[in-house]
């Protein structure tokens, strides 16, 4: 019978608590990706605008310019004043299907939106006859091809359900620069997970972190001067909180007008 040895018991209990101190201090510092989660349902009305190109979507308060050379297609609405939130909520995607309505399409269970721009209010029309995105209104200002498939576009405007869902992205963030030697600003497409940010820095090759403000939409500004550097940027989400990097995003000899992309997004 093998003798049990109470300096190898401990050093064994000992080796195992320590292990255990190592490995829930990890846990603390390893930072997992958050996923966005889709909210609870809740009702509002859709209407469309635009014929069925959707080329009056194109441009637009969040500043995507080409909804279709930038990833958005035809699949986008205006959203109320409500929603919009000053232009943070750019980049959000919605989930809508058509209810208690004659006009909806049967056996369409819904249809996936971003929001790409701002209803705003009409306040020389009452909120239930034409000012449809009067605060305190939740609205949805279709493009048409995105409101024909949940229904009928004689219907004018339909009751609708509507969640918040993760936004699904195909690659990386997406900047797009304009501006000058002193003036940085960023349009920031292509984002996924929440879809939306909250705030913003980039970092030259010679400089530090620099914050960059908002300006409008999904645009963020830095007054610095970062000609000849490689420019980096980290994002944090609206919605999840979370903070991502992109290294790297534009070479020394980046230009206005002309967009970059990464590797890295949210989910």
């Amino acid at each position: 019978m093998t003798s049990f040895d109470p300096w190898s018991f401990n050093f064994f209990s000992i080796t195992l608590a320590t292990l255990a101190i190592i490995v829930s201090k990890s846990s603390v510092t390893v930072a997992l990706p958050i996923e966005f989660r889709p909210s609870p349902w809740s009702l509002a009305h859709a209407t469309f605008y635009g014929d069925e190109t959707a080329s009056e979507t194109l441009g637009g308060a969040c500043g995507y310019g080409n909804l279709f050379s930038n990833g958005y297609g035809t699949d986008t609405a205006a959203i109320s004043t409500t929603l919009f939130n000053n232009g943070f909520a750019c980049g959000t995607c919605y989930q809508i299907k058509c209810v208690e309505s004659t006009w909806c399409y049967p056996g369409v269970p819904f249809t996936t939106v971003t929001a790409t721009n701002l209803c705003p209010p009409n306040w020389a029309q009452d909120s239930n006859n034409g000012g449809w995105c009067n605060p305190p209104r939740v609205h949805f200002d279709m493009s048409k091809p995105a409101f024909m498939k949940i229904a009928q576009w004689k219907a004018g405007i339909v009751p609708v359900m509507y969640r918040r869902v993760p936004c699904v992205r195909p690659g990386g963030l997406r900047f797009y620069f304009q501006g000058n030697g002193y003036w940085l600003l960023v349009y920031v497409m292509n984002v996924g997970g929440g879809g939306d940010i909250a705030q913003m820095w980039v970092k030259g090759s010679k400089t530090g972190w620099i914050s960059m403000s908002h300006n409008w939409g999904a645009t963020y500004q830095a007054f610095a001067t970062l000609g000849g550097q490689s420019l980096s940027f980290k994002i944090t989400s609206y919605t999840s909180k979370e903070t991502i990097i992109a290294w790297d995003v534009a070479p020394a000899n980046w230009n206005v007008g002309s967009t970059y992309t990464t590797d890295v997004n949210f989910h």
